[in-house]
């Protein structure tokens, strides 16, 4: 038996779940699905249900599918992970992915043909990220090509505008900030000192505060720019990192700040509403107290 699962008691299968899909990270799944579809128009309550739900078992999917292409991995570097613990077959995991995948996309697919084919992109950027990740340089890449194309879905399905060009400039500042912190977890791996040329990347997404043609942001945009940046900036501090801080900070931090970022998209392009991204960015710190973000 493997040494995780005699000495960890075994968690309830509805855990087990909630790990594999690495729930803690869905809050910023939300929050790129409503700064996008307020990008793009928006429309009714209904249609972004269905995006949000479509995203949603997508993210979940590939969650899961990651555990599965990673198992000798994990025996290896991660047992206390549910698979080589022995909380779930591989073959379970297998199933649910799939499940969770092809459910995502069909409901994507009622949003209409272009948000069907991207979703369709999106889902195939997503398994082939599984695959592949743990043996290519371009995994971060990869990664943050997810996190592009989820905001270019839930812009389509938006019922007015659709995907326009200010879309696309906060998708692009949205991957950079992604491909840092996949760099940084991806350094954090490896042995010897970590580069910090990755925190760079982090930072750049706040030239979103300075609109073109514009001399200076509004209180407001300098305000949501501020609390990003400050963000970030403790999260790369020491304190952050040291334990039994109530507060994530390192990576897991840094994901539930992808909720500000989103924050500061839509303050940026003149949206009401930002608030809301900060309880979608307490509540991924929240559920990171109870399951892992990665």
């Amino acid at each position: 038996m493997n040494s995780a699962s005699s000495h960890s008691p075994r968690p309830s299968r509805c855990r087990v779940l909630l790990i594999l899909g690495r729930i803690s990270n869905l809050p910023t799944v939300w929050s790129n699905c409503l700064a996008a579809w307020w990008l793009g128009g928006g429309g009714s309550v209904g249609r972004f249900a269905l995006l949000g739900m479509g995203a949603t078992l997508l993210y979940t999917g590939g969650m899961f599918f990651n555990d599965a292409f990673d198992v000798d991995f994990d025996r290896r570097y991660r047992p206390e992970r549910p698979i080589p613990a022995g909380w779930i077959s591989r073959g379970a995991v297998w199933a649910w992915g799939s499940l969770f995948l092809v459910g995502g996309l069909a409901m994507l697919a009622a949003l209409g043909t272009l948000a069907g084919c991207l979703g369709l992109l999106l889902a195939a950027t997503i398994l082939i990220y599984d695959a592949v990740h743990k043996h290519t340089v371009l995994a971060p890449w990869l990664m943050s090509g997810c996190r592009f194309l989820l905001y270019l879905v839930a812009s389509a399905a938006a019922s007015r505008r659709g995907v326009e060009g200010a879309t696309l400039w906060r998708a692009a500042a949205l991957m950079v900030y992604v491909l840092g912190i996949s760099f940084l977890a991806r350094r954090e791996s490896l042995p010897g000192r970590a580069g910090r040329w990755p925190i760079g990347l982090l930072f750049a997404p706040m030239t979103l505060a300075w609109p073109i043609g514009s001399a200076s942001p509004s209180l407001r945009v300098a305000s949501a720019a501020a609390v990003f940046g400050g963000w970030v900036l403790w999260c790369q501090s020491g304190k952050s990192s040291q334990r039994g801080r109530w507060l994530s900070g390192g990576v897991p931090g840094l994901l539930a700040g992808i909720a500000l970022l989103d924050g500061l998209a839509v303050v940026t392009a003149g949206l009401d509403g930002g608030w809301r991204f900060s309880g979608l960015f307490l509540l991924a710190l929240v559920l990171q107290r109870r399951v892992p973000a990665s």
